[in-house]
């Protein structure tokens, strides 16, 4: 490889946590922004059909390898379940019916912890004290973020806190499932399949569920368009790339960052004020991150 391409690559390698983390971020903004007029699990199961739409047709245009076996669509289906269909159908659903969303967000930033004590008995990844020390570091931080907004409230509702902590052990395995049985698939129609595998279970769920209410409302098209290009194509493709080249425990200590940047936006574009405490969780989720992510599984 030329000097200059082998340059190129190392930048992208160094950017693309980075741009992870950006565009994972934008997820809770736009949840926010489409929630007062679009059915949840119905707006996830548009957005789902529409990637699948896009990508399938790009993948095939430029000659990407589909699944060559049974086994390979089996294994790309039960990743897109676990990683977009119950992780993200059931914090919506969640959130939507009365969990308030910090309680969620809490629960949710549990997987890296969850992901560091899976990852030996699964893939046979061993965590070093390092980075087990910059995951507890991480979580402490992410908490400071998220405490000034937990409202946490006597008789929290039972059934919420159950699916959202199903939908955080469900990205954690799909995670791991991918690390598992996706190393060697195209990355484009691999998407595909996760997709599909996702709407196989949003959309019965969307249908049993709710109204399917979702509105040609400006706020609800700048949501899809930006659910469907920026986060389920480019942010998608970023979390398998990263995957694919690092340890699974090292990628999801990368989480611990996203309440951080999401409490940023909400301030930039929703005037959400910022506590001190919080800007402070910020810095030592970073600190935690960075440990994390130099240490060596």
């Amino acid at each position: 490889m030329p000097a200059r391409d082998e340059a190129f690559s190392d930048l992208l390698g160094r950017l693309a946590p980075v741009l992870f983390v950006l565009i994972w971020s934008t997820g809770f903004i736009i949840a926010r922004l489409v929630a007062p007029y679009a059915d949840p699990l119905s707006f996830l199961a548009l957005r789902y059909l529409l990637v699948i739409a896009i990508l399938a047709p790009a993948a095939w245009w430029f000659g990407a390898q589909w699944p060559g076996t049974i086994r390979d669509w089996r294994d790309g289906l039960i990743t897109g379940v676990l990683l977009h269909g119950i992780y993200l159908g059931g914090v919506f659903w969640a959130v939507k019916h009365g969990l308030p969303a910090g309680i969620a967000a809490l629960v949710v930033g549990l997987q890296p912890l969850a992901t560091a004590m899976l990852v030996g008995l699964t893939l046979g990844e061993r965590v070093s004290p390092l980075r087990w020390l910059g995951i507890a570091v991480g979580f402490a931080g992410a908490l400071l973020v998220i405490l000034p907004r937990l409202g946490i409230e006597a008789g929290l509702p039972p059934l919420q806190v159950l699916i959202v902590l199903t939908a955080m052990l469900s990205i954690t395995l799909g995670t791991i499932w991918q690390k598992r049985t996706g190393g060697t698939q195209d990355v484009r129609t691999n998407t595909v399949v996760h997709f599909i595998g996702a709407a196989l279970v949003t959309i019965p769920a969307a249908l049993l569920l709710e109204e399917n209410v979702v509105p040609v409302h400006a706020e609800v098209l700048f949501g899809l368009f930006w659910s469907v290009v920026v986060m389920s194509i480019g942010g998608v493709f970023l979390l398998l790339a990263l995957i694919r080249r690092g340890a699974v425990a090292g990628v999801a200590a990368l989480l611990y960052l996203v309440p951080p940047c999401s409490a940023l936006m909400a301030w930039l574009f929703f005037g959400e004020s910022l506590a001190p405490v919080q800007i402070a969780g910020m810095a030592l989720a970073a600190f935690g991150v960075a440990l994390a992510s130099r240490a060596r599984a």
